[in-house]
Parts: C-alpha cells; structure tokens; sequence
C-alpha cells in the first residue's frame, strides 16, 4: 500500500488512482478474511470495497499525513465489513445430521405437576374419578369412555359435568 497520499492530496491524479487501487487490493483481502471467519458468502465484498474506498476520498482530509496511512484505512475498511455484514444479515449455516447430539434429554416430568389436581380428584367417588380421569386427564372421547363403562353418552356427559362442579366447590374451599 502507498505509504503517503501527498501527491494524491495535492491534485497528482495518476499517484491517487494508483493509491486508490492498492487501497482497494488490501480492503478486499481484509474483507475476504473477514466474510470467511463468518463463514457468509462473499457476494457483498466488492460492495464493502467501494463503500470503503468512497469513505476514504470522503474524509481523506481527516487524515493526518504525519501517521501512517494503512491503520487509518484498516479502521475505515473494518467498520465498513462490519456494516456489511450487519446489513445483510450474517447467519452460519450449521450442518444439522448430528443435532441429537447436542439437545439437552427430555426433562421428566415433575411429579408435583398434578398433585394438587390428584388430591381434588380424590374427593370425588369411583365412577365420577373415573369420568373425570378418563375424559380430561388420559383425553378419551365420552363415547369411548361411556362405552367402557356401559353407560349413555348422555348419562357420561352428566356425570362429568356434576364431577367438575363438585371439582370448583373443592377447588375453592382448599384455597380460601
């Protein structure tokens, strides 16, 4: 990279342009590495480049010509990659085949969960219990519960219903 931008500053456009070229040779390397380490494609490099190299004509009268040239430009280029990548985005592709590996097991289920719940449904007599446990803990249908315990749907139906009204009034009576 030229080392002092002088000439380029003083109007020499042959000394700039030459300038502005290994500026942008070093800029795309950094933003190869960089995209890289991210592991994203490199679709956007060449944009960081120009975005760089516009910034630097920009504001190339902030830069003091007693310091070197190149941490000036690095510090300008990396804010640039990182822009870059902001916007598009960076996602890492993960290979999923082994994902089993890294899930945490299935927790088991607290056997506090339903306790409260057991102890209410205790209250309640055998075929009620039965209903109740049937229907809205174990998810069967009434007709299939009415069938195995050779009752009408109808007559289930009024039996869960009695059930979980007897259920509220324990319900309530254990809280207040």
């Amino acid at each position: 990279m030229v080392k002092n931008d002088e000439s380029g500053r003083g109007g020499d456009e042959g000394v700039y342009r030459h300038l502005l070229e290994d500026i942008s040779r070093s800029v795309r390397a950094m933003a190869r590495g960089a995209f890289a380490r991210a592991r994203v494609g490199d679709a956007d490099i060449e944009d960081a480049v120009q975005e760089t190299l516009l910034a630097i004509h920009l504001k190339r009268h902030t830069w003091d010509m007693n310091l070197k040239l190149g941490p000036w430009v690095n510090a300008i280029a990396r804010h640039k990659i990182i822009d870059a990548m902001r916007r598009r985005g960076v996602r890492r592709a993960e290979p999923i085949e082994d994902y089993q590996d890294f899930l945490a097991a299935p927790a088991e289920e607290d056997p506090h969960t339903f306790s409260d719940a057991k102890k209410l449904i205790e209250t309640l007599g055998p075929r009620q219990r039965d209903i109740v446990q049937s229907i809205s803990l174990d998810g069967q249908s009434i007709a299939a519960t009415a069938a195995r315990l050779s009752m009408s749907e109808v007559a289930v139906r009024v039996a869960l219903h009695r059930a979980l009204k007897s259920l509220g009034v324990a319900w309530r009576r254990s809280v207040s």
